[in-house]
């Protein structure tokens, strides 16, 4: 029960100094979580050897979570998105249309590029995007 109450009083304190910012960085929560599931399962096998089965699950329960933790990647990053400022020579560029093509031969080119490069359609999200700001600066003129 002291260990308990010694526990809560550090976590307490840690809290009160961090003042909401976060104080371990995703390398060191990553290297921590690791060391304390190590910690974890080595003590569910102590307690559950002298009897303690019941905290013995709960230890184990305890360092599979964090064990899973520390392989957790971030949150995913929303796909690549192309610049809205690109010149209208990377557009014609990227479309493959000549100074002189009409808003026609441009949304021909859009479409014939955009069915193969759809990620849809096996393509690539970052394409895409290309794609649309090519045409949108083009059209826009």
């Amino acid at each position: 029960m002291l260990y308990l109450a010694i526990g809560c009083a550090v976590l307490v304190l840690f809290l009160w100094a961090s003042r909401g910012k976060p104080v371990l960085k995703r390398r060191e929560w990553r290297f921590l979580a690791g060391a304390f599931a190590v910690a974890c399962f080595a003590a569910a096998a102590y307690v559950g050897m002298r009897g303690g089965w019941g905290k013995s699950i709960v230890l184990v329960v305890l360092g599979l979570w964090l064990a899973v933790s520390t392989r957790r990647t971030g949150v995913p990053s929303p796909p690549p998105r192309a610049s809205s400022r690109i010149s209208a020579a990377e557009a014609r560029s990227i479309l493959g249309v000549d100074a002189s093509a009409t808003d026609e031969d441009i949304k021909a080119a859009y479409s014939r590029l955009m069915r193969m490069a759809h990620p849809d359609k096996g393509g690539t999200s970052g394409l895409a995007a290309q794609l649309n700001a090519a045409r949108d600066r083009l059209l826009k003129k």
